[in-house]
């Protein structure tokens, strides 16, 4: 059928012109609503939701923690009207501090560890906001600083973004995969960024030394990282941090997103069914709350230098991340570097500070008639 026609109450399309519409339609819908962060404030639509409702609810850190069933509860009924495993492991993501290198919600009770145990059920867990939040990306929402829109339903508004001061886009990691467009963001020391948005602010190029993951580990491309931090796009291969002892390896770092549970899986496959790695004795992991710590025994007479080597080859204790900067710039999935994140994050700060200072004026016009008035009533 090659044009549109309506007999009666039925529309009649071309099915391929439908099906194309249809899906391109679906396709930004997963893009915008999930799977890329806003340049912003460096949120996806469910994390800033997260975040707004428990500014909403008064849950901040110098509240009680509260169970986090009621802020899941308060997410999908007021902004999120999805699933409530999205919401949770979103919450639980964010209280992570091997997964958030500066952690945005504060978490009490299990939250998951990297020995790659999950989180406990959201009836048994609490939460509230950090001071980080409180004062970085949520103080200025009554001054109006950012627009609003309608909630799912128009019943309620929500911010748009958040006026985030804190540059979460680049200090904190964000993985997000849509149709045909994926991100990987990685996390920066904050001291680091601050520096860069002034060098920025100064006519300078901005620049970074290279990401700051939460669990450590050793980058050993160094030559590569001011390229990849120009253009937002390339790899960086990351070691786990490591010291010889007699006969024994120990590793106190591991590269971003390994688990020590996966690796001592990895290294007993490698060792004892694939007969790649001899000489190791033994595999354990002693890691506590204090941070990681795996024993690897090596047997006498063999080099340790020697067992790390492979090691680095086999397994995951040498691993790449791929840097793709790819965030929403007025819903557009737009690929960025250093420069240009700086220049949105000092515009929409500029705006938001423009904001708040009309807010500010309009308040105070309107006090100021109200006295007009009194003065006049007393004359």
């Amino acid at each position: 059928m090659d044009e549109e026609r309506q007999d009666g109450n039925i529309i009649q399309r071309d099915i391929e012109e439908e099906m194309r519409t249809a899906y391109i339609d679906y396709a930004m819908s997963v893009i915008v609503q999930r799977a890329l962060p806003d340049v912003r404030d460096g949120l996806k639509p469910v994390h800033r939701r997260i975040l707004y409702a428990m500014h909403e609810d008064g849950i901040t850190s110098d509240k009680p923690y509260r169970k986090c069933a009621n802020t899941v509860g308060s997410v999908l009924g007021r902004y999120h009207p999805h699933g409530d495993a999205s919401v949770y492991d979103a919450m639980v993501r964010m209280a992570q501090d091997f997964s958030m290198r500066y952690m945005l919600i504060d978490g009490h009770g299990n939250f998951g560890s990297i020995d790659g145990d999950g989180a406990a059920a959201m009836r048994y867990t609490e939460c509230r906001l950090t001071k980080l939040v409180e004062d970085g990306m949520l103080t200025y929402l009554k001054q109006n600083a950012v627009e609003y829109m309608p909630n799912f339903d128009e019943s309620l508004q929500e911010p748009i973004n958040l006026p985030s001061i804190f540059p979460n886009l680049l200090c904190n990691p964000n993985t997000g995969i849509g149709v045909a467009m994926a991100c990987n963001w990685a996390p920066h020391n904050l001291t680091e960024v601050a520096a860069a948005i002034c060098d920025y602010m100064d006519g300078k190029d901005p620049t970074l030394p290279g990401p700051d993951f939460p669990t450590g580990g050793i980058i050993i491309n160094g030559k590569d990282l001011p390229g990849i931090i120009r253009t937002g796009r390339g790899s960086v291969k990351v070691r786990g941090k490591y010291t010889i002892d007699k006969q024994k390896i120990i590793f106190t770092e591991l590269p971003y997103g390994v688990n020590t549970e996966a690796i001592l899986a990895e290294i007993g496959k490698v060792c004892d069914e694939e007969k790649k790695i001899e000489g190791v004795v033994e595999a354990r992991n002693e890691s506590n709350k204090k941070g990681v710590r795996l024993v690897i025994e090596c047997a006498k007479g063999v080099d340790p230098g020697a067992i790390v080597n492979k090691l680095f080859a086999y397994t995951d204790l040498q691993s790449s991340f791929s840097y793709n900067q790819v965030a929403l710039i007025d819903k557009v999935p737009t690929e960025m570097g250093l420069a240009k994140c700086c220049e949105i994050y000092v515009k929409h700060n500029f705006d938001c500070i423009i904001r708040e200072a009309k807010f500010d004026i309009d308040k105070l016009s309107a006090k100021k008639h109200i006295l007009e008035g009194l003065l006049k009533a007393l004359e």
